[in-house]
C-alpha cells in the first residue's frame, strides 16, 4: 500500500529563524521545553536546518522568540523569514 502525498494546503507552513550567539542545539531545545512544555514543543515542531537556522511552525514563531529571549544562554533571533534563501 502506497501512501498519498499531502496536498500543499494540508502541510504545515514553516518559518525560518536565523539565530545568533554562543549556544548549542540542546540549549535551544531546553529553552523551548522550559517555556512551552512538551505539548507546545511538539506543536511548534522545531527542526535545525543548519547550525544557526531553526525551522518552526508558522503559528508558534512569537512563542519561540519569547522562549529564546528567556533562555539562560544568550540566544538572539536576528531574522525571521518564510524562505531559506532570504534567511541566509
Amino acid at each position: 500500500m502506497v501512501m498519498k502525498k499531502l496536498k500543499p494546503s494540508m502541510r504545515e507552513n514553516k518559518r525560518y529563524l536565523l539565530l545568533e550567539g554562543k549556544f548549542d542545539e540542546k540549549d535551544v531545545e531546553r529553552a523551548i521545553l522550559d517555556f512551552l512544555g512538551i505539548l507546545g514543543y511538539s506543536k511548534s515542531a522545531p527542526i535545525f536546518i543548519e547550525k544557526h537556522i531553526l525551522a518552526v511552525n508558522r503559528e508558534y514563531v512569537d512563542k519561540i522568540r519569547a522562549a529564546l529571549c528567556l533562555a539562560k544562554k544568550q540566544i538572539i533571533v536576528k531574522r525571521v523569514s518564510g524562505s531559506l534563501k532570504k534567511v541566509k
